[in-house]
């Protein structure tokens, strides 16, 4: 018998879910930590933390301690994550087990410091599993049989592309590329053709707002404020979406790349399998206009997007909670596994 709460959390690049059997989804928020630089104290987490980049005076440090689906400030990591257990009551005489999502791509060392964090912040016991399966069962797929299904899952820092079928991994892929790239295409376009720079958070407004990566009539504009970098001094400019999807060109092209290469490398059953079935994309990254149809002109295979994409994985980490005390804890190095080295 499992004494404690079992949580799952998907600890995503831009956004952490917690997921706690019985309640669903009870925290989602920002990725984003606030720190007293002189003490190392932990201020502010997700949403009142993100509020302070870019305007946070010299001794207060907004930091994103998860990086392209990885950890990159431990410490942080650990500080979050006991956070966000005890927002949901779960630091008390019996510790929790915890379900993490990791991408398919992750190293052994990146596993550790996942499992090292939970642990550290008062986990029991810490399981993961990848995200890209919980996306299927967030998205309400039944990957049990022996047929081919394909997802993608474009979250803020990774895309993960996998060709599913009896309940596993049969060829999958993770990029460094996702919602953070395409705000960085933004920064990099406006600097460079109107010579003006914009902040993340500017970025990230625009391409909500805006953003298309497949033709559109749409003429809208929408007026920005940034720094002109020849004076000095603010200064405002309009933009387009057909000038957006201009600049979100090279992040696309890598994702479709990998498409392509993971289809390749599938046994031809599955691929027939995959073009019956179509492609499921998930994440939030999955939301830029026009993503779905670009995707499928360029693989000539059916694309749609999950319902309520940006929660799949959490949804289906919390699916796979029920199965707990059939998985195995600790450092097992899915994609090593999966390719049986």
């Amino acid at each position: 018998m499992a004494f404690g709460k079992d949580i799952a959390i998907d600890l995503g690049t831009t956004m952490v879910r917690v997921y706690t059997r019985g309640k669903g989804i009870v925290i989602s928020e920002p990725t984003v930590v606030a720190m007293d630089r002189a003490s190392g104290k932990l201020l502010k987490v997700g949403t009142e933390a993100e509020s302070m980049l870019g305007r946070a005076p010299g001794n207060i440090a907004p930091i994103r301690p998860i990086r392209g689906g990885v950890i990159s400030d431990y410490e942080m990591t650990e500080q979050t994550l006991r956070e966000l257990l005890r927002k949901v009551g779960s630091l008390n005489l019996f510790k929790p087990r915890l379900l993490i999502s990791v991408p398919s791509g992750i190293s052994e060392v990146e596993e550790r410091a996942v499992i090292d964090a939970g642990i550290s912040a008062g986990a029991r016991k810490v399981y993961l599993t990848e995200a890209v399966l919980a996306a299927a069962g967030g998205a309400g797929l039944d990957i049990t049989p022996p047929e081919g299904h394909m997802v993608i899952d474009i979250g803020g820092g990774t895309t993960d592309t996998a060709v599913l079928s009896l309940s596993g991994i049969v060829q999958a892929s993770s990029i460094k590329v996702g919602g953070d790239a395409f705000n960085d295409a933004i920064i990099r376009y406006v600097k460079k053709k109107h010579n003006i720079l914009i902040g993340e958070r500017s970025a990230e407004e625009l391409k909500i707002d805006l953003g298309t990566v497949f033709p559109t009539d749409d003429t809208t504009t929408v007026e920005v404020k940034g720094r002109c970098l020849l004076t000095g001094l603010p200064r405002s400019f309009t933009i387009t979406g057909e000038e957006l999807r201009e600049a979100f060109e090279e992040p696309c092209e890598r994702i479709l790349e990998e498409i392509q290469s993971v289809l390749e490398q599938t046994p031809p059953e599955l691929v027939a399998d995959v073009s019956n079935n179509g492609i499921i994309l998930t994440g939030g990254g999955s939301l830029l206009r026009g993503m779905d149809k670009l995707i499928s002109i360029r693989t000539e295979i059916s694309t749609s997007l999950a319902a309520n994409p940006a929660s799949c994985v959490a949804l289906g980490c919390g699916k796979s909670l029920v199965n707990l005390n059939e998985m195995s804890d600790g450092v097992i190095n899915l994609a090593r596994k999966r390719q049986g080295y």
